[in-house]
């Protein structure tokens, strides 16, 4: 007989499983096994993959999950079950209903039944069990936790409740032998129970990592989960070590006792088969209007469109238009260009900014014709097959960009359309990345922070990098690893458990739209939002034949909005972006942009293109200065160009331009091909005409070739280059000297194709940008005020975009005015020839505060005073810290008072405020209330001037106690020294007298420290003041912590910072400051050398420190093995 490997958890199993799918599948093989299963907890995120990679090796792929069962209904929101929440439950895949099923209930447990886990019900499992094979799964499994109570009567009747639920022969009792002590007290009873009621066993193990060296390197992905360090004691870990890919040898000599569950394994085996289609497109259907079929709509929005957007040409375009759509009828679809077309036309019928194209779609003329596109394919001569042809056997892919604030609309309104059961968005997945594990590995081995940041900062900042990469690439780093047993160590671990996934998040673009319910194709699960998303990645969802979309938020397109509106409401004029190649004039009043305005091209020539989209690059603007374009045609080639590879042809391409007598053709058909991109060839588009011209190549073939270059297939690049120069007669290519080219051009036209082919750009995609690169330029040129307060608006929670910008707009000579809570609104505004700051820009300062300060002012007016401005704004949101931020920003300068005299008083108006709300509430009047105004104001000032005594007492604190501390140091010194017997009495006197001053300070000062202080905030100011160099702060602690700890933890930061720019050469400190259940922790840790420390010979800031931390209990630890760390522990 055989075994299979039935309880699987792979990487999927988010950071509980180092089992990688390709290494697991490798495995299997190896071990001689013709099958194998994947049973991920609660989801099936790499079933697909498994899928494919087990054919691909031909092993016969199991599907299944570890579901989590509730014990009652999966609505239950209870923690009252304790351990008992949820049990576990193997459900597999025999055939393609059960995969179905198994879909279903997998989503069913994420949208119905999600609590801590996503579970399902008995409910869920027998309106789903059809096709599905039951394990009675691990010691979580609802079985075995009532054997291990005990209760073996109980544990039958579950047992039957599953066999009656799936059928007989479906439900399975798991044994499991890991050496826990409970599945040695556990497998006889099953083995009991199995003779009992004829249900059969199977033997599992409970895998988590491939291989049986794995086991160091899978404890330390548990810790990365929760959060611990190896050295924890009470963490979770799977001890033994045997949760690894065992062979059958292993299982058999394991379950002697029960060889018939080893041969189950093989007979659910053999009965699980489940076929996956792929490529199989299923679209949904377009609802059209009576009287219409999907086709003849499409027909009729086109031939509108045609006539309407070409009325001299259309009947000249008519043949094209009808070739693109018998193509599209063709290819199946029709429907999806309905779609595509009516959230479209929804996003411009409701004033949302569509972008004017993106990608190859602009080369459609029924993507044009539609309003899909605003591109003129005919005009820049894009081509319809680099975007769908016959010979392509993917999914067109209309990717679409609209305004970033108003997108999230066009994705309800496909919801709402479709219907939610039938629309989702796409899970993505966040990898252990070379850097980061690394840094999360050494944090669980317990490593200095600084020792694990200088290795993570050897790998190099690559796209796609790795370990391995950066171990060839870097010689120190691999002198490093060579050398240093740490390094070795953790290098092999993150190794291990690089690009494993380590979270789900939500594809910020992807959304997919099904004929039926999603989970009838996909399992469902969760956003952290609470969102829906398929459990299935883009790719995946594309290889299904799903329709899958790009829904993108451009940025631009808002500023260009939010400018054209600035610039009707200070000037009266409405600018059409959308009507770019033609105007039907359905508005007459509104100005088209002209696209071949000389001021605005010089204008993007001079290179001050700061805030122009696609051109604000140093490089870019550099280009342009270079370029100078003098047409629509130069910027797309300059958006095309400017990338690594093509920058190379920058020189010919300007030198073409400048000096058209230096053009030159290996032959006289390529002129009409390059002569807008002066000889050189810039686009894809070019390539295909080329082959096209030159070779006889049909379209569908042009684009085949252009994909293989593209792709740098060699294999492909070679057998064409045969069929260009000599021709093909089977594929109906003539060749290139069939049509009178000599063979040397023809290979030298193929040479210089397969060299620029590789770095090609889509034109299409250029020109839809460009078009975007010409309006921002167009709004910098003639409304610059509008633009730039737009511009900051888009960038306006980015300071240092923000700061940018300020100093771009005082090289064009506007003004930016401080923001004002009279004046201003939350975003910038142009003001005349300036531009008001937005109060929304101000650090610190929430939203809500913003837009309850503008509300307050918008229905009762502006405000007068200080102290009228906080009685009407003053409550939780608008707090002591906002209103701070507000004052030192100039927000209230158009007050009574100055910023000084606000800052002294603010903080005593707020407190009376709140007193008085606080006794108003309770029913209460205070004798305050019977004083007359005048005296209200005596007491106000009274109150600053103590305000700003307890300020001056603590400078005096930590200033002149300095100066105490050290004399005191001294005198201790001069004691000691001391020979002279008269001397001593009098320096003994002295010390008194030091230390008395010293105590009465202490004592004094600690009665004026304020109780209210935010530690936090203190700690975050001292972090963000701290200029030196990198600091970084950790802070996990309550609100309620002692005054004196908080104080002390303040005065040790800056002595410590102090310290460190005295006497450090770091370039990076780390503060973390912890609170655990019996104490508070805190700690300094800097990256410098050559920093000595001697106990014996410490300088008076230390011996500060150790004072205030002895007075307190605690303890002080100083190190600098690698670099300098203070550690200090207070007891509560």
């Amino acid at each position: 007989m055989a075994f299979t490997h039935l309880h699987v958890h792979t990487e999927f199993s988010l950071l509980d499983g180092s089992n990688k799918i390709k290494e697991y599948v490798a495995r299997v093989k190896e071990l001689g096994m013709n099958s194998a299963a994947i049973t991920d907890h609660g989801v099936m995120f790499g079933v697909i993959d498994f899928y494919k990679a087990a054919k691909a090796a031909g092993i016969n792929p199991i599907l299944g999950c570890e579901v989590y069962v509730a014990p009652n209904s999966r609505f239950d929101r209870e923690a009252a079950h304790g351990e008992d929440r949820y049990y576990h439950l193997v459900l597999l895949a025999e055939n393609n209903e059960g995969y179905q099923n198994l879909m279903k209930i997998v989503s069913k447990g994420f949208v119905d039944g999600y609590y801590y886990k996503p579970r399902v019900d008995m409910e869920v499992l027998q309106q789903y069990h059809s096709g599905i094979i039951a394990l009675s799964a691990c010691l979580a499994g609802e079985v075995q936790r009532y054997l291990v109570k005990g209760l073996y009567d109980e544990a039958k009747k579950v047992a039957k409740k599953y066999e009656n639920c799936f059928g007989k022969g479906n439900f399975f009792l798991e044994l499991q032998d890991h050496g826990i002590p409970e599945q040695q007290m556990v497998n006889p009873q099953l083995v009991r129970m199995s003779q009992e009621t004829g249900i059969e066993l199977v033997a599992t193990n409970d895998v988590h990592y491939t291989y049986a060296e794995d086991a160091e390197a899978h404890d330390i992905l548990l810790c990365i989960q929760t959060g611990k360090k190896l050295s924890d004691e009470n963490r979770m870990r799977y001890e033994g070590g045997q949760y690894y890919v065992k062979s059958e040898e292993e299982m058999r000599k394991l379950f002697s006792f029960a060889s018939q569950a080893i041969d189950n394994t093989q007979k659910i085996a053999d009965r699980c088969h489940v076929e996956i289609e792929f490529g199989v497109t299923k679209l949904p259907h377009f609802e059209v209007p009576e009287g219409y079929d999907s086709w003849t709509y499409l027909n009729k929005l086109c031939h509108e469109g045609l006539v309407k957007r070409y009325p001299d040409r259309h009947e000249e375009l008519l043949p094209k238009l009808d070739y693109e759509l018998n193509v599209i009828r063709k290819m199946g679809y029709v429907d999806y260009f309905l779609i595509v077309w009516d959230f479209i036309n929804y996003a411009r019928t409701h004033g949302i900014p569509v972008g004017p194209g993106r990608g190859s779609a602009a080369g459609s003329l029924v993507s044009y014709t539609t309003g899909i596109t605003n591109i003129d394919p005919i005009k820049y001569n894009l081509l319809f097959e680099r975007f769908l042809n016959p010979e392509r056997v993917t999914m067109p892919d209309i990717d679409i960009d609209f305004c970033y604030e108003r997108r999230s609309e066009v994705i309800d309104y496909v919801v709402k359309k479709y219907g939610k059961d039938c629309v989702s968005q796409i899970v993505t997945f966040g990898t252990l990345a070379a850097k980061g594990v690394i840094r999360d590995v050494g944090r669980v081995m317990d490593l200095p922070y600084s020792f694990c940041d200088t290795i993570a900062k050897m790998i190099p900042n690559e796209l796609n990098i790795t370990i391995e990469k950066a171990l060839q690439m870097n010689p120190e780093l691999r002198g490093m690893y060579e050398s240093d047993e740490n390094v070795r160590t953790l290098i092999d671990m993150s190794k291990r458990l690089e690009g494993l996934p380590r979270h789900t998040s939500m594809h910020a673009a992807g959304v997919v739209i099904s004929q039926k319910a999603m989970d009838e194709y996909v399992p469902l699960s969760r956003a952290s939002d609470g969102t829906i998303t398929t459990q299935f990645i883009m790719t995946t969802i594309e290889e299904l034949g799903l329709l899958k979309m790009d829904f993108l938020g451009l940025r631009t397109l808002t500023v260009i909005k939010d400018a054209a509106d600035l610039v009707y409401k200070n000037h009266g004029i409405k600018i059409d972006v959308n009507h770019i190649d033609y105007n039907d004039h359905t508005d007459p009043d509104a100005v088209l942009i002209d696209y071949n305005d000389k001021k605005v091209l010089d204008y993007i020539g001079t290179g001050r293109t700061e805030g122009v989209f696609q051109l604000e690059s140093a490089g870019m603007k550099n280009f342009m200065k270079e370029l100078k374009p003098q047409s629509l045609e130069d910027v797309i080639a300059g958006i095309s160009l400017y990338r690594p590879g093509p920058m190379d042809f920058i020189p010919k391409y300007i030198k073409g331009k400048n000096e058209r007598d230096s053009i030159t053709y290996e032959c006289k058909e390529l002129e009409p091909i390059l002569e807008p991109t002066y000889g050189c060839i810039v686009y894809q588009e070019q390539v295909m005409q080329i082959v096209q011209e030159l070779a006889g190549y049909t379209m569908g073939q042009a684009d085949n070739i252009r994909r293989a270059m593209s792709k740098k297939k060699q294999y492909v690049i070679d057998a064409e280059r045969q069929n260009f120069v000599y021709g093909n007669e089977e594929q109906g290519i003539k060749g290139c000297i069939a049509n009178g080219i000599s063979e040397q051009a023809a290979n030298k036209i193929y040479d210089s194709m397969v060299d620029f082919a590789k770095y090609a750009f889509n034109k299409s995609h250029a020109a839809a940008y460009a078009v975007v690169s010409y309006q921002t330029a167009y709004f910098k040129y003639y409304y610059p005020v509008e633009f730039m307060a737009a511009l900051m608006t888009s960038v306006i929670d980015n300071t240092r975009k923000v700061s940018e910008y300020i100093f771009t707009c005082r090289q064009m000579g506007i003004k930016v005015l401080p923001p004002d809570v009279n004046e201003g609104e939350g975003v910038f505004t142009a003001v005349g020839d300036n531009i008001r700051y937005g109060l929304y820009a101000i650090k610190s300062i929430g939203r809500p505060v913003v837009d309850l300060i503008l509300q307050e002012r918008e229905e009762n007016g502006t405000y007068k005073t200080l102290q009228s401005f906080l009685e009407r704004v003053s409550c939780r949101e608008v707090n002591k810290r906002a209103v701070e931020n507000l004052i030192k920003a100039g927000a209230l300068d158009g007050l009574d008072g100055n910023r000084q005299q606000m800052i002294t008083v603010f903080s005593t108006i707020m407190d009376n405020l709140a007193s008085e709300k606080k006794k108003s509430m309770s029913g209460q009047m205070t004798l305050f209330d019977l004083v007359p105004e005048e005296e209200k104001q005596d007491y106000e000032i009274y109150n600053a001037t103590l305000k700003e005594r307890n300020r001056i007492a603590r400078e005096i604190h930590d200033n002149v106690g300095h100066v105490l501390s050290r004399s005191i140091l001294m005198l201790g010194a001069a004691r000691t020294m001391n020979k002279e017997a008269g001397l001593a009495a009098l320096l003994e006197n002295l010390e008194d007298s030091l230390n008395f001053a010293m105590n009465s300070i202490r004592s004094s000062v600690h009665d004026l420290h304020d109780e209210a202080v935010n530690l936090r905030e203190a700690e975050e100011g001292l972090v963000r003041d701290f200029t030196f160099c990198q600091a970084e702060l950790t802070y996990d602690m309550t609100q309620e912590i002692p005054r004196e700890v908080k104080y002390c933890f303040i005065s040790i930061t800056k002595e410590a910072f102090a310290n460190i720019m005295k006497h450090s050469n770091a370039t990076r400190v780390q503060l973390i400051l912890r609170e655990h259940p019996a104490l508070y922790q805190m700690c300094v840790e800097d990256n410098g050398t050559g920093v000595v420390y001697d106990p014996g010979n410490a300088g008076i800031g230390i011996l500060n420190m150790k004072d205030r931390v002895k007075a307190l209990g605690g303890t002080l630890q100083i190190s600098t093995r690698k670099g300098f760390r203070i550690f200090i522990t207070i007891p509560k």
